[in-house]
C-alpha cells in the first residue's frame, strides 16, 4: 500500500514523517469512501504508530501492523509476498507476517527504512491505494529521497 511520507532530509523515521504517512493513507481512504486501519513499523518491525480507524473491523488494527512487519522484514508489498506461498507455503507460519495486500515496505536509498500497513477496506486492493506515487515494485518512496523519480 501504500501511503508517501513527506520525509524531512534525514533517512530515518521521525514521528512527523510517521505521522503524515498515516493522515495520507487516512485521506485516501476517505476519498474511496472506506474506513481503514494503518499502522508503521520501523526497520526492525517495531511498532511506531497504529491507529484504529472508525467503523472498521477489530482485525483490522492487527492486521496493519502483521502486514507493515511483512512488508519491510522483505522489502517488498506483501500483495507481491502472497504469490511467493505458492512455492514456499510455510512462509505463512513465520511469527508476525500476514501474507495479504496492504503492506509497504518505505525506502530510503533503495534500503528498507520502514514498513506501512493498511487495512478494514472491503478488498486489499483499497488497503493498497495511494494518494502518492508508487515505484513499479510497488514499495514506498519517502519524496525528497534518492529514489524518489
Amino acid at each position: 500500500m501504500a501511503a508517501v511520507a513527506k520525509a524531512d532530509a534525514k533517512n530515518d523515521n521521525t514521528m512527523r514523517s510517521t505521522h503524515l504517512t498515516i493522515e495520507a493513507a487516512a485521506d485516501a481512504a476517505e476519498k474511496e469512501n472506506q474506513q481503514i486501519s494503518v499502522a508503521v513499523v520501523d526497520r526492525n518491525g517495531n511498532t511506531i504508530l497504529a491507529m484504529r480507524g472508525d467503523g472498521v473491523g477489530p482485525q483490522s488494527f492487527e492486521s496493519t501492523v502483521k502486514k507493515a512487519y511483512t512488508a519491510v522484514s522483505w522489502n517488498a508489498p506483501s500483495s507481491r509476498l502472497v504469490k511467493c506461498l505458492a512455492n514456499v507455503p510455510t512462509l505463512k507460519d513465520i511469527p508476525g507476517t500476514l501474507f495479504l495486500g496492504g503492506g509497504a515496505s518505505v525506502t530510503a536509498n533503495s534500503a528498507p527504512i520502514a514498513g506501512f500497513g493498511g487495512a478494514g477496506a472491503p478488498s486489499t486492493g483499497l488497503d493498497e491505494k495511494s494518494p502518492g506515487r508508487r515505484r513499479r515494485s510497488g514499495e514506498v518512496v519517502r519524496r525528497g529521497s534518492p529514489t524518489d523519480r
